[in-house]
């Protein structure tokens, strides 16, 4: 998705399409943890209300990947230190299970598209896109999610993984982790083959590895020009 200045042909603009812009722009960390989401400027970026605006943001609040403080407006959601260890103790917990089940469920179709989601995020590593690389990652964690048809825990999955971008915009550390792409490779091989133990055993370990890239100490806050980070078209 490429956001420049909005179109003047705004008829297709909702307030979910305003919140699914802006949610992308945080996964892929165009706009980063702290930053302001000024109602004013969102409605002359989307050519919207502001009443359209503040009710995107609500949305997103609700998705704990905004923050709304009082008098004060709203914010990309900066996670605390504690917040990020248990995000990422949270997603240790639920999605080793997950993806046994996946594994049980998965169609030859469904690792078609899981494979999919690996070449499009190697696609964004060669070109250099850490941001979109990163958001793809997500997407692969909650495929994993739905095909193991356990909806109410993929809701909290996607949740988590919302968070977990905001905590790797803040700490992350170690690059390379990012290119540790067997481990994805992996887990398609396990779940291709119906081996729910070892789908299991791989989502664990690729967790904590995750959890270990993390650089958790506090880091001074990001200032971004909120129009310059948003890119793309809200009624994409």
């Amino acid at each position: 998705m490429t956001l420049n200045t909005p179109k003047a042909d705004t008829t297709n603009v909702t307030t979910e399409s305003i919140a699914n812009a802006l949610s992308q722009a945080i996964h892929e960390h165009r706009l980063a943890p702290g930053t302001k989401l000024g109602e004013d400027e969102l409605s002359d970026i989307y050519r919207v209300s502001r009443t359209m605006v503040r009710a995107a943001l609500q949305s997103l609040s609700h998705q704990q990947i905004v923050e709304i403080k009082r008098n004060r407006g709203a914010f990309v959601a900066q996670p605390s230190l504690t917040e990020a260890h248990e995000v990422f103790e949270a997603r240790e917990l639920l999605e080793p299970r997950t993806a046994r089940s996946a594994a049980l469920h998965a169609t030859p179709d469904d690792i078609v598209l899981l494979n999919d989601h690996i070449t499009q995020e190697h696609a964004a590593l060669a070109a250099g896109d850490r941001g979109r690389a990163l958001y793809l990652s997500g997407q692969f964690h909650l495929e994993i999610a739905r095909i193991a048809k356990q909806q109410t825990i993929a809701d909290m999955i996607n949740v988590l993984i919302a968070r977990s971008s905001l905590i790797i915009a803040l700490y992350w550390r170690r690059e390379s982790a990012l290119c540790e792409s067997q481990a994805h490779h992996a887990l398609i091989n396990a779940i291709a083959d119906n081996n729910g133990t070892l789908a299991e055993e791989l989502m664990q370990s690729h967790l904590v590895d995750l959890h270990s890239a993390l650089n958790l100490h506090e880091l001074p806050p990001v200032k971004q020009n909120l129009k310059a980070m948003l890119s793309g078209d809200p009624t994409a």
